[in-house]
Formats: C-alpha cells, sequence, structure tokens
C-alpha cells in the first residue's frame, strides 16, 4: 500500500515532532514516523533554555510543560575535584520566561508528540524504516512495523531526517559504521530520588576523560548524565570486578568529582541506568546530497556539556520549517520542483550555520578543557576569583541567544510581545 503526504518525518524526538507540528499547522500533510513506543526514556540532560519557552507556547504544549518540569534554573556549578564555583546563569532579557527548567525526555517527547497528532499529523508508531528510495520527485520510504510484518510505503516530496546522530541510517550496512577508538565519547544517565542538589542549581561536572552535569527535573527527580572516553572507562573496569560499564563510570566520576559524591550520598536510584554513543560532536549535514533536511543532532552536535541539545532540535527544526514555509509561498510542496527544494535546502545549511556553528566550536573548548586534568586546573584560580566567567560562558554558549534576524527570536518577540499586552 502507498500513501502520499506533503512531507515525511524520520523520528519523533523533540527536532521531529516540532517539525511535524508546524508544519501540519499550516496544513500540510505529514507523516511522523517513530519505531519506538512511548512513553520512552533517553540518554539526555535534559535541560531546556528560557529560550525555547515561547516556542512550547506556539507549539501548543507551553502550559502542560510549566506543570511538571522542575524548578527554574538560575545558577550554574562547576564541580571539579573537592572544589566547587556557582555562579548565576544569565536571564532572557525580556519576556515573561526569564529561565530555563528541565524535563525528562519520557514527559517531553510525548507531549511533543501527542500534539503533532492533536494537530493533524498522521503519526506511524511504532514503525521503521528499512528502505528509502527516490520515486521520481518523491522520496518513497518502506516501512515495516516495529515487531511485525506489516508494510507499508510513504512517499512525499520532503523528507525529514530527525533520527538523531546515533541511530544508523535506513540501508545503512554494519561494515559501514565506524570502528571503535579510544576516544570515543560514551553517554550513561542515572536518575536519583533524594539527591542533595539545590533547586535551581544546575552543576557542570569536570573530570580526567570526560564531563557531565545534573538538574533536579519533574517529580522531584535528580538526573546524573555524563559522557566518558571510551578508554578511561576500560582503564576504570579493568581496576575493579567486573560488572556494569555504568556502574564503573559512576565509580570514575565520584572518585573525581567530590560535588557529585556528596549529593548521591544518601540518593537512591530510580530507574535503570541508560546508555548510549559514541557521540558524533560536531557539524554534519543540515541538507544532504539526495535530497532529504537533517534537524536535531543529525543536523549538527555539540558535546552536551552545555546542555544545548534540546535547544539545538526545537530551534533546528523551526528554523527549517521558517524556510519551508515562507519560501513555499502557500502552495503544497508537491507542486515544488526538486531544485525549488534543493534551493530551500541550501538557505537553511546557511542559515543553520549562522545559527548553531559557533555553539558546537564552544561546547568543543569546553568539553575539551573539562577532559584534561591539567587544563581544569589552570582555569581554578581564576574562576574562583571571578565566578562570572561562568556565566558569560553559558551566554556565550547560546542560552539566551535570538539573533535579530533570526525566525526564532522573531516569534518569540512576538510571543512575548502578546504576552505583555494580555
Amino acid at each position: 500500500m502507498i500513501t502520499d503526504f506533503d512531507a515525511i518525518v524520520i523520528g519523533a524526538g523533540p527536532a521531529g515532532a516540532t517539525t511535524a507540528i508546524r508544519l501540519a499547522q499550516a496544513g500540510w500533510a505529514v507523516a511522523l514516523v517513530e519505531k519506538r513506543d512511548y512513553p520512552r526514556r533517553k540518554v539526555c540532560g535534559e535541560c531546556i533554555a528560557a529560550t525555547n519557552l515561547p516556542l512550547l507556547d506556539a507549539l501548543g504544549i507551553g502550559e502542560a510543560f510549566r506543570d511538571i518540569a522542575g524548578p527554574e534554573l538560575r545558577r550554574v556549578g562547576l564541580f571539579v575535584g573537592k572544589r566547587t564555583i556557582v555562579a548565576p546563569l544569565p536571564p532572557l532579557d525580556a519576556g515573561p520566561y526569564r529561565w530555563g527548567r528541565a524535563l525528562g525526555r519520557e514527559h517531553l517527547d510525548t507531549l511533543l508528540l501527542g500534539r503533532a497528532a492533536q494537530v493533524g499529523a498522521s503519526v506511524w508508531q511504532p514503525w521503521t524504516v528499512k528502505h528509502e528510495q527516490r520515486d521520481g520527485a518523491l522520496h518513497a520510504c518502506d516501512l515495516v512495523r516495529t515487531g511485525g510484518s506489516d508494510t507499508m510505503r510513504l512517499r512525499a516530496p520532503i523528507l525529514v531526517r530527525a533520527h538523531g546522530s546515533w541511530e544508523p541510517e535506513p540501508d545503512a550496512q554494519a561494515a559501514e559504521r565506524a570502528p571503535h577508538r579510544g576516544s570515543d565519547l560514551l553517554a550513561f544517565k542515572g536518575t536519583y530520588r533524594d539527591a542533595r542538589i539545590e533547586p535551581g542549581l544546575l552543576p557542570v561536572l569536570a573530570f580526567s576523560g570526560g564531563y557531565g552535569g545534573m538538574v533536579l527535573g519533574d517529580h522531584g527527580l535528580t538526573t546524573l548524565a555524563f559522557c566518558i572516553r571510551r578508554d578511561t572507562l576500560r582503564a576504570q573496569r579493568s581496576r575493579g570486578p567486573a560488572g556494569k560499564a555504568a556502574l564503573a563510570a559512576l565509580d570514575h566520576v565520584q572518585a573525581h568529582c567530590a560535588g557529585v559524591r556528596d549529593a548521591l550520598a544518601d540518593a537512591t536510584q530510580a530507574e535503570d541506568w541508560l546508555a548510549a554513543g559514541p557521540i558524533q560532536p560536531g557539524v554534519h549535514a543540515p541538507w544532504r546530497a539526495d535530497g532529504s533536511f537533517a534537524v536535531g543532532n543529525l543536523a549538527g552536535e555539540a558535546h552536551p556539556i552545555l546542555g544545548e541539545g534540546i535547544s539545538m532540535a526545537i530551534q533546528s527544526a523551526w528554523l527549517l520549517c521558517d524556510r519551508l514555509l515562507a519560501q513555499g509561498a502557500g502552495q503544497s510542496p508537491r507542486q515544488s520542483s526538486p531544485a525549488r527544494i534543493e534551493a530551500i535546502g541550501r538557505d537553511y545549511a546557511r542559515r543553520w550555520r549562522g545559527h548553531f556553528a559557533s555553539r558546537i566550536r564552544i561546547a568543543a573548548v569546553c568539553a575539551n578543557l573539562a577532559m584534561r586534568p591539567q587544563a581544569a586546573g589552570a582555569l581554578l584560580p581564576v574562576l574562583q576569583r571571578f565566578p562570572g566567567l561562568l556565566t558569560l560562558c553559558a551566554r556565550a554558549a547560546g542560552k539566551v541567544r535570538q539573533p535579530p534576524d533570526s525566525p526564532i527570536g522573531r516569534i518569540t518577540d512576538t510571543i512575548h510581545n502578546g504576552a505583555q499586552q494580555r
């Protein structure tokens, strides 16, 4: 069976669901494909910067988000060795939302997916894209029901990839995947009850061979998420009894960060550990030679030391939709030629780099400093004397960045002005 759409979106995380919502709100026929059932947990720092809160309002989940998200994140901390340095987080300069908050992906993704279905997107879940090909001017995706044998072919002139940089591409062969390297960064996430972490504090963790963060999120749960080099983890596991990689990684983090050790001293684990990776930091391909678009981590990924992953996912999707809807001039994309779609893709890629490339570079610098004890140690006296440098770093990383020529800035200004008038 074949079903035609204006756009197919692969992956229903924050980037994919945001794309589906915006296009469906504009009257497009959208297919949103997700291979896993929801709710589902993900390895993620779960921080959502204040710049995204007006976008959540525009998407239609702002009130539900505020009902369950954790406390406002007003301070940033650095946990390194036995030391803790704390500084204010920069507030958003204008509007009703000044600081970000944290929400587990099992809640955020479910809210967004439900909203996509509510505004008219056709949700295919749990279905997996097994094969892609061109069918004239259309992208054709062959789906199979996850865990079953039902099949379906979807076709559309617009294909948006939002399945993350850690997932294999459809049709990818195992031999095409990169070999393991000692420098690979593996990601882990643990969730705790009764951790000793101040509400509103966002600690950044720096330790030999890795970095991470902690945050108090929804339902009083504290998330500990970190990345550790493969060779560092291998060395840690060789020093102790055989056991789970996550527990060996946690031992390493606690040995190098007294702040983590203290925070978890009386805490109880609320959920099983999650692991993923290796992560793929860097600018990837917002627009692809095969005529498809990418959003979220698949377009480009920042080291998660700055907690900008969800921001980049939502904002890259918003940026793409802005270009698709603006240049579509109200017509159905099925009337657009491949050349016109390519022009939109190149424009999107240029704007994407202008908005996100600097965040990726800054995150890379911060991550490499955090993973090297000598570099971090050299900076500590300066940070202890001038903790406001942490505030400046958070601002430079994009926590409150809204370029005046950005569509993201324009929609935020519109929502802020409306709230002030009310």
